[in-house]
């Protein structure tokens, strides 16, 4: 059989951290184990009864069967639009200031497609989403600065320490994976940043929603309008296998990721852009939180708290995060030697080495689990003689 040859730039990205994860999970599991996943951050939760039912409703509408638009059906993008202003009071324009994306992980990659050059400077930091510093940088031949997030500065990127004349900068609150938050007085600072700069500010707000002990995420358009946003449906309403999200911003920059997605994808299913649209209209008139959302979150937020004192009583020095559902810490030794030791009992967690190299020996754990599974996983670490 005939071998074929990988492109050089896929070669440089290596595996994708949760596959690997996947794998080992796998082999345990056809030896008998029960594994307790804290890995991947795919809620467990339902996506609420109002978002599915109104899927129903709309796959079986013959026009909604059809092709979408790259750019997403307009009464979706004027839904996100009317969102954005009982969420943050902004005006945007749907027809100009929206583009709807197939999960916010593509328009991530898709607008270092539309805007960076070979040989450009992508900076991103570390640890951080692997999509930054991974295929946006290497399939534009650009060159990526990681540039490393601090327990000391609460995980907030130092825009001090990055370098002047960047074409773009990847930054995400709250944050995956350190679960840390920010104020718009640090916004205001990147965002100022930037502009000195005339680097391309993309602000991943994936988590917006993901909040607790009455923290409210900023959107960087509320600091000014020369920047591009991406959200998504996948978090906030448990629709990751939905692959629905959405980028807000300048003009300029919508309109370069529209014309890239114009050349790749032909939009998300219409019915499930239908179902999203009900997603949206749950919320209250001054943005407040949908029942099923705020029910949800309670939900997480209660196992947080039983992850993170069950950690600290291990002897873990362990921050309750103000945001997503991840919960991250200093494991004490290499990242990959605690995964190991942790799928050994029967836990999977992920390294932070796997989100960049500067968070060695740190762990992220997700709050997918519920309470009763969270307690067991804990007093299978207790009872291991490596904790």
């Amino acid at each position: 059989m005939t071998k074929f040859e990988q492109a050089e730039r896929l070669k440089q990205i290596p595996p994708y951290l949760f596959v690997r994860l996947e794998q080992l999970s796998a082999e345990k599991k056809a030896a008998g184990w029960d594994m307790i996943d804290f890995g991947i951050g795919d809620p467990d939760l339902p996506t609420p009864d109002e978002i599915v039912e109104e899927l129903k409703k709309q796959v079986g509408v013959n026009e909604n069967q059809k092709y979408s638009s790259s750019a997403g059906e307009r009464d979706l993008r004027c839904a996100v639009a009317s969102w954005y202003k009982r969420r943050y009071g902004l005006d945007i324009d749907p027809d100009t200031q929206v583009c709807i994306t197939i999960g916010s992980k593509e328009g991530i990659f898709n607008i270092a497609q539309a805007f960076v050059n070979e040989g450009e400077l992508i900076v991103a930091p570390s640890p951080g989403y692997p999509v930054y510093s991974g295929a946006a940088t290497l399939f534009n031949e650009a060159r990526c600065v990681k540039v490393p997030l601090k327990a000391e500065k609460d995980w907030l990127l130092d825009v001090d320490d990055c370098p002047e004349g960047a074409r773009m900068l990847y930054l995400n609150y709250p944050n995956n994976p350190t679960g840390a938050t920010c104020d718009k007085a640090y916004l205001e600072k990147v965002y100022d940043w930037c502009q000195k700069n005339g680097t391309i500010l993309c602000y991943d707000n994936a988590y917006c929603e993901m909040v607790y002990d009455g923290y409210k995420a900023p959107s960087i358009l509320e600091v000014g309008p020369d920047a591009i946003e991406f959200g998504s449906f996948s978090k906030t309403f448990n629709m990751t296998g939905f692959r629905l999200g959405y980028a807000v911003g300048h003009p300029d920059l919508v309109a370069g990721l529209k014309k890239c997605k114009g050349q790749i994808d032909s939009g998300a299913p219409i019915f499930i852009q239908k179902a999203a649209i009900k997603a949206l209209e749950l919320y209250g008139p001054n943005g407040e939180l949908p029942k099923a959302v705020s029910d949800n979150m309670k939900i997480y937020a209660e196992r947080r708290k039983v992850l993170v004192e069950g950690l600290r009583s291990l002897g873990f020095d362990v921050k309750m995060p103000k945001g997503t559902f991840y919960v991250w810490f200093d494991c004490g030794m290499s990242s990959s030697e605690f995964t190991q030791k942790m799928i050994d009992i029967g836990v999977i967690v992920t390294p932070g080495s796997g989100f960049g190299e500067s968070a060695e020996g740190y762990i992220r754990m997700t709050v997918t689990e519920p309470v009763e599974r969270i307690q067991k996983a804990l007093e299978r670490m207790r009872r291991n003689q490596y904790f």
